[in-house]
Order: C-alpha cells, then sequence, then structure tokens
C-alpha cells in the first residue's frame, strides 16, 4: 500500500493495465507528455508511440478512430481533455459505440473506455468546467464511473478498462491533486457498479458523487456540531445508478438530499429521488444543485454557484427539522 494522488492513481491503472493486456492502447491530445492535467506521464516512454498516440485537435476523429480500433480487437483508452467536448462526439459514441453490441445480436462488443476532466471550481470558464451527467445518462449500453478519491480513481478506471462495452470514467480537476493510500493490487480482481456507505447516520441521508463527495462529507461534520447524524452515500457509477444501496439508506434515515454538481434537470439527483420515491412511500427528499446557468467566469460567481458544506447542511437541517416521515 502506498500513498497516491489521485492523478497518479489514474496513471498507475493505466500503466497496470496496458503491462497487463498488450491489446490497451492510449489515444488523447499531448498524452505522451503527461496531458494538461498530468496524468499520463512516463507512459510514452514505457509503452512507446504505437500504444501511447498523440492526437491532432479533433474529438471526433480519434474517438471515431478508437471505436473502429475497439471493433477490430484492441482496447482504446481515450482522453477528452475537458468533458465540455464530449458532445462532439456523441454520434459514435451514443449512437453506434454503445449499440455495437445490441445490433450485432451480442455478437462484438466495443471495449472503449473514454476518460475525461469534469467540474467547476478551477476558474476555467463556462466552455471548461460542466459536468456533462445528464447528456449521457440517456445513453443505453454505457456505463459512467465517478470516483471521487485516488483509490476509486484506480478500481474504478481499471474496471472500465476491462469492461467488454464502453465506459466513460469522470476525472473532476479539483481532484487531482488528492492524496490517499491505495492498495498495490487495487482492481485486479472483478467489481460491480456499487455504491458506498462512507459514513453511518440515523438522522438524514446524503448521497452525493464525484468532488461533491467531500462536500457532503464536510456538511456532516456541520450536521453533527448540530446533534444530527448524516448518513453518506457516495454513488461511484453514475450509470448504472446502484438505487438499492440508496435505498437502504432511506430505509432506516427516512429523508435524502442528493448533492450534485450540474444543473437540476436532467442529472442523476433527479434520477435517484425519482427511484427512492417510488421505492418508498412519504420519504422527504430534497436536492442541491447548481442553478441552471453556464458556469461563472468570475471566481466569486463560480464559488456561489457551487453547493457547499455549508449550503447542504442547512438543506439537511430543514429536512430534519420537519415532521420525520413515517
Amino acid at each position: 500500500m502506498e500513498e497516491l494522488s489521485y492523478r497518479l492513481a489514474v496513471r498507475d491503472a493505466l500503466a497496470e493495465e496496458m503491462e497487463r493486456d498488450p491489446h490497451v492502447v492510449l489515444f488523447g491530445e499531448d498524452v505522451r507528455i503527461g496531458g494538461v492535467f498530468n496524468a499520463t506521464p512516463d507512459l510514452f516512454e514505457r509503452f512507446g508511440p504505437d500504444r501511447v498516440i498523440d492526437t491532432p485537435i479533433s474529438e471526433l476523429g480519434f474517438v471515431g478512430a478508437a471505436f473502429g480500433a475497439a471493433v477490430a480487437g484492441l482496447r482504446p483508452v481515450v482522453e477528452i481533455m475537458f468533458a465540455d467536448f464530449l458532445p462532439l462526439v456523441l454520434d459514435t459514441l451514443g449512437n453506434q459505440a454503445t449499440k455495437y453490441w445490441y445490433v450485432s445480436h451480442g455478437q462484438s462488443s466495443v471495449p472503449l473506455t473514454i476518460r475525461t476532466t469534469v467540474g467547476a471550481g478551477g476558474r476555467f470558464g463556462a466552455i471548461h468546467s460542466q459536468m456533462p451527467t445528464g447528456i449521457l445518462l440517456g445513453l443505453s449500453g454505457l456505463k459512467v464511473a465517478a470516483p471521487s478519491n485516488p483509490r476509486d480513481a484506480k478500481l474504478l478506471l481499471k474496471a472500465a478498462i476491462r469492461d467488454a462495452n464502453p465506459v466513460v470514467v469522470f476525472e473532476h480537476k479539483l481532484l487531482y491533486g488528492q492524496k490517499a493510500l491505495v492498495e498495490d493490487d487495487v482492481g485486479d480482481g472483478g467489481v460491480e457498479p456499487q455504491a458506498a456507505v462512507l459514513k453511518e447516520g440515523r438522522d438524514v441521508t446524503i448521497v452525493a458523487a464525484s468532488a461533491m463527495v467531500s462536500v457532503a462529507l464536510g456538511a456532516a461534520d456541520v450536521l453533527a456540531a448540530e446533534g444530527i447524524e448524516a448518513e453518506i452515500v457516495d454513488l461511484r457509477w453514475l450509470r448504472p445508478l446502484d438505487v438499492a444501496t440508496v435505498i437502504g439508506s432511506v430505509e432506516r434515515t427516512r429523508r435524502l438530499v442528493v448533492v450534485e454538481e450540474g444543473p437540476p434537470v436532467g442529472g442523476y439527483a433527479a434520477e435517484v429521488i425519482a427511484a427512492t420515491a417510488e421505492a418508498i412511500e412519504g420519504v422527504a427528499v430534497r436536492r442541491m444543485t447548481m442553478p441552471d446557468i453556464p458556469i461563472p467566469f468570475s471566481g466569486v460567481l463560480e464559488d456561489a454557484a457551487l453547493p457547499d458544506a455549508n449550503s447542504v447542511a442547512g438543506c439537511a437541517s430543514a429536512l430534519v427539522g420537519s415532521p420525520r416521515p413515517v
């Protein structure tokens, strides 16, 4: 076990899978020199130009090439520098790669992984800060991972690379410097899309993913000072959603707050709340999202748009202060 940053956990996952399977190749802009967030250093020197491939600035072009390579038997990992550019590849991803197994009657798989940097808070402005969850949730045949810590960054990326069909992995730019202990053999077995209960509590369940998990944990500390016990659930995967773990928690607490970085329409918060409300009659629910606006360039406005520990705690506290659902 060693302490790894999130970015080096990503690098190690790639290196281990490329070592394990010669069919794994890496595509992307500037991946030879580590990428703009320095998540792929030393891979070119280790695996060479046939397996670490710098591409032109054409997401549609190199994702199309990766789709063809996957169909032909390779296991491409594509880096899209900013998730804001995912709409450029939606025909290849949503109209071809995610449907190929279905339309071939299970005869052909598309083992394609797309890594992409997401999220606000880094002062990158409206066109480089999105969390494009809603764009992807409606694509049948796709998995979406959203690791919130270095261990999961390694574990879920390795799982994505080994998957027989397309997976998009969200890497939040604010998490790349986060450090934690990571087991040497993490991800060497199978992994199912499953949420994790990070903290147990009896009064309210707070569900989050990616960088919002640390916000939820911070809110739990604020609530604890008020005598309120919050249970924190890290979704880890946005598609498929592990609704069963959420429901198990909410059956105990009877209250649910879902925290999402992104607009209120069409995201995972709406899906988690809908599934929970359908399963548990009378449960009290709230969601904390960003306003339905582009990410502001102003740092003050960007911070104001993001959920934080105090706003989440305030939402949960108000829910706990209302009559407990029966």
